[in-house]
Formats: structure tokens, sequence, C-alpha cells
């Protein structure tokens, strides 16, 4: 079987689809949703910094989780899900050989750039940088200016070199 032939274009859409659905939609809008009460709308308290970091930490632990999530259909039509291991998915089917699902590096790069890419998301946010950067200077408000095109342009090319096969909890399987 011949491998298709893919043209630049279509290597650069598959590469902004998958920065697209690189960020867990229910983590960043449970951040969004929670950032502005933990900070205080930026006017922070040391309890505030806390509790913002502790929000920040577990949604970039949950961007990154999601990076080895996987499901599969069955031979019924049931979607199953479950976490990509050394050895396959577990929970293990009974019904269905999950090798195939071994964990790669290609994963461990995906996890990093969504935590990066997370990261980025939190930098932008004006409460958090209210909170945890009181006297941000406008040279260094030129950082949060070129800093998320860069991510994205080098989480793009990443991308293209490792495209996640992978449809985790909350992506429709096509298996």
């Amino acid at each position: 079987m011949a491998k298709p032939n893919y043209t630049l274009k279509d290597k650069t859409l598959n590469g902004l689809g998958n920065l697209i659905r690189l960020l867990p939609t229910g983590t960043v809008f449970i951040y969004q949703f929670l950032n502005p009460i933990l900070t205080n709308n930026g006017h922070c308290t040391i309890t505030n910094k806390y509790l913002s970091g502790i929000l920040i930490a577990l949604c970039g632990l949950s961007c990154g989780f999601s990076c080895f999530t996987d499901s599969y259909t069955d031979n019924e039509g049931t979607t199953h899900y479950g976490i990509a291991t050394m050895k396959g998915l577990w929970p293990i089917s009974k019904s269905m050989d999950t090798t195939s699902y071994k964990i790669g590096v290609g994963d461990f790069v995906h996890a990093f750039f969504t935590i990066v890419v997370f990261g980025v998301v939190t930098i932008l946010d004006r409460n958090t940088v209210d909170c945890f950067f009181p006297a941000f200077e406008s040279t260094e408000k030129m950082l949060i200016m070129v800093l998320p095109p860069v991510v994205g342009a080098i989480s793009s090319v990443v991308f293209m070199v490792f495209p996640n096969k992978r449809h985790g909890i909350g992506y429709p399987s096509n298996y």
C-alpha cells in the first residue's frame, strides 16, 4: 500500500488542527471561570496567590495528563476510554487488543507543549499578571505580546513533526 503524498498545505492544516486540539476545553474553561475569583480580579493577598497557583498547577497537570488518554470503539460500537501505558491502554479490554496504544516519545512531546501553551494562556490573563507581577514594566509587557505567536509557531512545527494520533477523553474516537 502506497503512502499518501501530503502537501505542505495539508501538513500545515494538520498542525493547526493539532494545535487547536491541544488544550482540553474543559480545563481552560475551569481556569477562566475560577481565575477571576481566586485572584480577586488581580488584587491578590498571599492566600489568593496560593489558591491561584494551585489552580494553575492543577489545570496544567490536567492538560498534560490528557495527552496520555485515548479511546477506541469496540465491535459492538461502544466507546471505551483509557490511559496509555508502556503496555497499551489501561484498563485493559478483554474484547480488543490495545497494545497498539502504547506510550511513545510523541506523547511526552505533546504533554510538554500542552503545558507550555497552557502557561502562555495563564500569562495572557490580566488577573494572573496583576496578581503575581503587579509591577510589570512596559518592556516586560512586550514579552507578553511576542510570546504567544512564538510559542504558537514553535508548537505548530513540533506538531507537524510529531502528529497526535490520540483521541482522549472528550474527543470522538474514530477507531
